[in-house]
């Protein structure tokens, strides 16, 4: 089991930034780890992924904004937000082990319990 505890989130002013931890703890597979978020009453989206060799995904709605990156040696996943804008306000879920399909079709087998980001127009 991998546990994975988000944190980072919070309320800025659209035009801010806000940088996004996730802390992998447990046994098993984080190779692949991602971030989606959700918006109330949506379906959850992925925003980025990435594998431990270093290779990247980026939803287009999140391109030049958004940097994903991983510190391997403390099992911890970044999501840097940079420029938000309103739109951009939802919870944010880190997630682990990919089985199957697109990296952001939610095929995840370890989530985390989210952490909300509120932006202000």
């Amino acid at each position: 089991q991998v546990q994975l505890v988000e944190s980072g989130g919070g309320s800025v002013q659209a035009g801010g930034s806000l940088r996004l931890s996730c802390a992998a703890s447990g046994y098993g597979n984080t190779f692949y780890m991602a971030w989606f978020r959700q918006v109330l009453g949506k379906e959850r989206g992925g925003v980025a992924s990435i594998d431990r060799n270093g290779n990247t995904n980026y939803a287009d709605f999140v391109k030049c904004r958004f940097t994903i990156s991983q510190d391997n040696a403390k099992n911890t996943l970044y999501l840097q937000m940079n420029s938000l804008k309103p739109e951009d306000a939802a919870i944010y879920y880190c997630a682990a082990d990919r089985y199957g399909g697109r990296w952001d079709n939610g095929l995840y087998r370890y989530w985390g319990q989210g952490t909300q980001v509120t932006v202000s127009s």
